[in-house]
């Protein structure tokens, strides 16, 4: 007996118009065997990715959330996650829009959300990579990591990726209403 899932990928967007198409076309190819929908939430982008996601939805399993400005990173992931729930996704996952996360790696995401509640696309390991960062931003992150695996004991390489797969249950146990984050600090 084969059991189908419903996998949620949320993307948050601004000024993403090159990459969208490529990417959503991408995410296809690479889940052609899944059950799958893929949110575009677009903060109002001035370069016109929301009218290009738009376009998308006739092609793809896609929805789009515009939003009415820059509201932020962690903002439109907790929207998606509601979205996700509401929508009876089994796995959701996080993913940037500038093919930072490349989609080739979902399906190997998705085998190992079978045996994990949270699944971690690393940039710290072989073949990991960072797009487009400053020396400022690596230095947050490297010690957001240093913090989180000494104080708190964390065995993984790479808490603050912002490539991740949630189990359903997870997010269903954690009380989105109380979290309050527009910015990057919602991934550290």
């Amino acid at each position: 007996m084969t059991i189908i899932i419903m996998i949620y990928l949320i993307i948050p967007t601004y000024n993403e118009k090159e990459n969208l198409a490529s990417l959503v076309q991408s995410i296809t190819e690479n889940l052609k065997d899944y059950n799958y929908k893929i949110l575009i939430i677009d903060d109002n982008s001035p370069d016109g990715t929301g009218p290009i996601a738009e376009n998308l939805k006739e092609k793809y399993p896609l929805e789009v959330l515009h939003r009415t400005g820059k509201l932020g990173l962690g903002s439109a992931y907790l929207a998606g996650f509601k979205k996700a729930l509401e929508n009876g996704a089994d796995l959701i996952f996080e993913m940037d829009a500038d093919f930072s996360h490349d989609p080739e790696d979902l399906p190997r995401l998705i085998e190992a959300a079978g045996q994990a509640d949270l699944v971690i696309g690393s940039r710290k390991i072989k073949g990991g990579k960072i797009i487009g960062w400053n020396l400022l931003r690596r230095f947050y992150s490297n010690g957001a990591m240093f913090f989180a695996r000494f104080f708190l004991h964390l065995k993984t390489k790479d808490v603050t990726a912002g490539f991740r797969c949630f189990k359903r249950r997870v997010l269903e146990n954690i009380d989105l209403e109380q979290i309050k984050s527009n910015g990057y600090a919602f991934q550290e």
